[in-house]
C-alpha cells in the first residue's frame, strides 16, 4: 500500500506542476512569445496523461487500499475536464478555457495536498 500512496503523491505533485506550467506558458504566449503556444499544447497532453495515471493510483488507494473514494472521483473528473479543456483550447474558446484552467488548478491542488496528508486507512 505504501507504494501506491507514494505513487499517488508523486503523480499528483508532477501533475500539479504541469498545471502550473500551463499557466506560465499561457502567460508567456499572451504577452507576445508565440512559440510558447506549441509548448503549452505539448504540456497539456503530458499533463492529461498524468491525470489518467493519478486517477488509477487514486482508485487503488480506494480499492483495495480502503482509502476514501473522493480522490478517485476527483481524478476522474480531472480526466474529463482536461479533455474538455484541450478541445476548448484547440478551438481558441478562451472565455471558457481560462476559467476552466483555474478549476483544474484548484482540484489538482486539493488532491495533491490530500495525498501528502493522508496516513492510511485504520486497520
Amino acid at each position: 500500500m505504501k507504494t501506491v500512496i507514494w505513487s499517488l503523491r508523486v503523480l499528483t505533485t508532477v501533475h500539479l506542476l504541469g498545471v502550473l506550467g500551463q499557466g506560465v506558458l499561457a502567460g508567456m504566449f499572451v504577452t507576445g512569445d508565440v512559440d510558447m503556444l506549441t509548448l503549452h499544447s505539448d504540456n497539456a497532453l503530458y499533463t492529461h496523461v498524468l491525470s489518467i495515471l493519478l486517477t488509477v493510483a487514486a482508485v487503488l488507494v480506494w480499492r483495495p487500499g480502503r482509502g476514501p473514494s473522493w480522490p478517485a472521483w476527483a481524478g476522474g473528473a480531472l480526466v474529463v475536464v482536461e479533455t474538455v479543456q484541450i478541445v476548448l483550447g484547440q478551438d481558441r474558446r478562451l472565455a471558457l478555457h481560462m476559467p476552466l484552467g483555474m478549476l483544474i488548478f484548484g482540484v489538482s491542488l486539493m488532491v495533491t495536498l490530500w495525498s501528502w496528508r493522508w496516513r492510511g486507512a485504520a486497520r
